[in-house]
C-alpha cells in the first residue's frame, strides 16, 4: 500500500539543484494525493531559471517511479515569479515568503565556500568601514559553530532581553552585534543539529531589537549548509559578498558559494580577495604568498566585480586579537584600513539608489 509517508520519503531524496538540501525540507512540496496506486504531487518553485523545475521534475519522477507497485505519477509543478527584493528592488528567489527585517534598509550576506579565508575578519571590518562612512550598522554572526565576533570586538558581555523577550544586541565600536559567542559560557561548544541551528539563526534575525539600521551584515558560516540556505530562502537580501583567497583550492569553493546565491537569484555585489599579498617590512618586497590575482581572474570568469584586494599583515591579526578591528585605524595611515574603506564605498554604490 502506497502512503503519503512513503512518497515524502522518496521525495526527500531529491535535492534542490546545486544544494545538499532536499525539496521536502525546503517546503516546496505543497500537496500529495493518493488514489489507489496513482500519486499526484504538487510542487511550488519560485525561480526564473527554467532548468531548475526541469531538473526537479526529472529527479522527482525517477524517485517516485522506484516505489514498488506505484501506478500513474502526476507531478504538478507550479512555477512562480520570485518576489522583488525588499531592500534594493533586485530579484529574489527560492521560496515565495522572503521578508525584509523591520527597521533595516539593507541586508548583506558575507559568505565563503570554505573556512580559513578570513571571512569573519572581512565581515567585521566591512561593518566598521560602513559605520565610519556614516551608516548605522548591525552585525549578525550567523556562524553558530565558530562564533568569533566576541573576540574580534573585545567583548564578553551577555545580551539582555526586553519585557517581550526580544534580544538586545551588544554594542561595540558603534555597531550593534549579536553572536552565539555572547550567549555561551567560557569555551562551551555549540552542539546543535540542523533544524535547531536554523531556528537560532531566525531568532538572531527576527527576535533581536536591531532598531533602525542602514545595513545589517550577516557573517555566514563557510560552505552551503542549512544555515546559509535558510537565510537565502527566507530573508530578502540586497546582495552577497564572496570572500576568497587567491589560491585555486579556495577559488573552487568560492565558485560553489557564488553558485548558491545565483540559484536563488541573490545578486552578487562582488568578490573580495583576502590575503592578496604581504609587504615585507624588512626588505620592502611584496610577496604573493597564496598566488597572484587569483580572485581577480575568478571574478572576471564569473562575471562579478572584484571590489577589494586585502593585504595580509601582522597588524590585522593583532588588532583582531585585541578586539579592535583594523578598519578602526585611519585609512591614510594603514593600507588594510584603506582597502576596507574602499570596499565599503563600492558596496554602498551598488546597494543604495543613485
Amino acid at each position: 500500500m502506497i502512503t503519503e509517508e512513503t512518497v515524502k520519503e522518496k521525495l526527500s531524496q531529491v535535492n534542490y539543484p546545486g544544494f545538499s538540501r532536499d525539496i521536502v525540507s525546503f517546503g516546496l512540496v505543497k500537496g500529495i494525493s493518493i488514489n489507489g496506486e496513482d500519486v499526484t504531487v504538487k510542487i511550488s518553485i519560485a525561480t526564473r531559471d527554467p532548468k531548475i523545475p526541469a531538473d526537479i521534475y526529472k529527479a522527482a519522477r525517477e524517485a517516485l517511479d522506484a516505489i514498488d507497485g506505484i501506478g500513474q505519477v502526476d507531478l504538478d509543478i507550479d512555477i512562480q515569479d520570485p518576489p522583488q527584493n525588499a531592500g534594493s528592488g533586485a530579484a529574489g528567489g527560492g521560496q515565495v515568503d522572503k521578508q525584509g527585517i523591520p527597521g533595516i534598509k539593507h541586508v548583506i550576506a558575507v559568505a565563503s565556500g570554505k573556512g580559513g579565508v578570513g571571512k569573519s575578519t572581512v565581515a567585521s571590518n566591512l561593518a566598521i568601514a560602513l559605520q565610519k562612512s556614516g551608516a548605522k550598522v548591525g552585525l549578525c554572526d550567523c556562524d553558530l559553530y565558530g562564533p568569533s565576533m566576541p573576540t574580534m570586538f573585545g567583548s564578553n558581555e551577555q545580551p539582555m532581553a526586553t519585557a517581550d523577550n526580544r534580544i538586545i544586541p551588544i554594542e561595540a565600536h558603534g555597531l550593534k552585534i549579536i553572536s552565539m559567542g555572547f550567549l555561551l559560557q567560557d569555551d562551551s561548544p555549540v552542539i546543535v543539529r540542523g533544524p535547531l541551528a536554523t531556528k537560532y539563526t531566525q531568532q538572531f534575525l527576527r527576535q533581536v531589537e536591531w532598531g533602525e539600521l542602514d545595513y545589517l551584515i550577516l557573517d555566514l558560516p563557510p560552505g552551503t549548509g542549512d544555515i546559509q540556505l535558510t537565510i537565502v530562502q527566507t530573508v530578502a537580501l540586497d546582495g552577497a559578498v564572496i570572500v576568497t583567497t587567491p589560491q585555486e583550492v579556495a577559488l573552487i569553493d568560492a565558485r560553489k558559494g557564488t553558485a548558491m546565491f545565483a540559484k536563488v537569484n541573490v545578486p552578487i555585489l562582488g568578490m573580495i580577495e583576502n590575503m592578496s599579498w604581504f609587504d615585507c617590512p624588512s626588505d620592502g618586497e611584496r610577496y604573493y604568498i597564496f598566488g597572484q590575482d587569483g580572485g581577480k581572474k575568478e571574478a572576471e570568469r564569473l562575471g562579478v566585480p572584484l571590489i577589494g584586494q586585502i593585504p595580509i599583515n601582522i597588524e590585522t591579526r593583532e588588532c583582531g586579537d585585541q578586539g579592535q578591528p583594523i578598519a578602526l585605524l585611519p585609512p591614510e595611515r594603514n593600507t588594510v584600513s584603506a582597502a576596507f574603506s574602499e570596499v565599503a564605498s563600492k558596496v554602498r554604490e551598488k546597494v543604495e539608489p543613485a
